[in-house]
């Protein structure tokens, strides 16, 4: 082969190559620029919005009570079990009394010993008092008859040492009578004292409500202070949720809410804000909201987690677009919207915002169809065209 004809067929085979490596190129080119992208629509209506604050938290009592005796003891019976609702004043559990039964009859003895006492002394006060009326009167005798020289200055004087004596008797009578009046009253007290310990061998409901939880069983030893029975009032029952201190202008009592419970997923129940907490943890930075149950699941139980959803406000017949079709570019918020069989890029302004959806105030009004890319690893859709899959 000459010469010339071998350059003619290198330069054949280095156009052959440039052309396809352009060829290669014009694709990769289309595919970036022109081919359709496969997106996710949705056309903008106008619809309701509700904007909530989440909070986490569990299920509590607003009043509650860990009944447990004022004395120590050992329990003789038992007569409620969890899960049973009992009612104000009525017995929960009793202790072994034969003990304190005989300190009362005891205290009983020594108040009828102390009544004896007593009206013994008052006999001798009675006794006392009529000595002395009899010296008296012998007094006043002598000194008539001293005066008319009837009596001598001796038998003076003795009848004045008998009224003394006599005065003296008196008065340790009534000092005796008002001491045996006091053992009378201390052993009434100690009855009385005696008679409150027995009382408190019978352990009763302080308020109505639900035994949550028990510790003990007939013939354990308990003593003041240890944990028997769990009591619950429902009267009222609130989650008490940790919320971001960050949400807290927007919390009110009495604002409606929702309660999911993470037994129930599915189901919402309707609450109500009851209580905003004063203190913040320095660590979460978060507070505590009670929020009121208004009707509870059939089946619950204190300390179960639940999620409340806060309504902070609510909006209706809006332009509303979920979240998840709005875009961020430096703090700007945008959406691509379909033109023909393009996407186009637009700002909008948003108003009012829930978890899933945000308030369209600007940009794009009910009737326009917006976009996103069907995928996570799907490309921009800047200037792209686009289809529906």
């Amino acid at each position: 082969m000459s010469g010339l004809a071998l350059k003619l067929k290198r330069g054949f085979w280095r156009m052959a190559k440039l052309l396809a490596a352009a060829a290669v190129l014009g694709g990769i080119v289309y595919w970036l620029k022109f081919s359709p992208v496969p997106v996710r629509e949705h056309c903008i209506e106008a619809g309701e919005i509700v904007a909530e604050v989440m909070g986490t938290g569990t299920l509590e009592a607003r009043v509650k009570s860990t009944v447990s005796p004022k004395i120590a003891g050992r329990i003789e019976k038992l007569l409620v079990d969890q899960g049973d609702r009992v009612t104000a004043g009525q017995l929960l559990f009793e202790l072994d009394d034969a003990e304190l039964k005989q300190q009362v009859e005891i205290a009983q003895a020594n108040i009828a010993s102390a009544q004896a006492a007593l009206d013994r002394l008052q006999a001798d006060r009675t006794q006392a008092a009529a000595v002395l009326e009899q010296a008296r009167q012998n007094h006043e005798r002598v000194q008539k008859l001293v005066a008319r020289d009837a009596a001598s200055a001796e038998e003076r004087d003795k009848a004045t040492e008998a009224l003394g004596v006599a005065q003296a008797g008196v008065a340790r009578a009534e000092a005796a009578l008002l001491e045996g009046r006091k053992q009378l009253i201390a052993a009434e007290k100690n009855l009385d004292y005696r008679h409150a310990v027995l009382a408190d061998t019978q352990v009763k409901a302080p308020f109505d409500g639900l035994i949550v939880r028990r510790y003990r069983d007939p013939g354990d030893i308990v003593v003041p202070g240890s944990p028997t029975l769990n009591l619950v009032s429902l009267d009222e029952i609130w989650i008490s949720a940790w919320v971001d201190e960050t949400e807290m202008a927007r919390l009110r009592v009495d604002q409606p809410a929702r309660v999911v419970f993470r037994s129930a997923p599915d189901r919402s129940y309707q609450g109500q804000v009851a209580r905003l907490g004063r203190e913040a943890d320095r660590e979460t930075r978060e507070f505590v909201v009670d929020v009121r149950v208004l009707k509870l699941p059939d089946n619950w139980a204190v300390g179960q987690r639940a999620e409340v959803y806060i309504e902070t406000d609510r909006k209706s017949s809006v332009p509303v677009l979920p979240t998840n079709f709005v875009m961020w570019r430096e703090d700007e918020a945008g959406v691509f919207c379909r033109v023909g069989d393009w996407a186009q890029w637009r700002l909008v302004k948003l108003g009012l915002q829930s978890r899933e959806t945000a308030e369209i105030v600007g940009g794009v009004q009910p009737g326009d169809v917006v976009l996103a890319a069907a995928g996570s690893k799907s490309p921009s859709l800047e200037g792209r065209r686009v289809v529906a899959p």
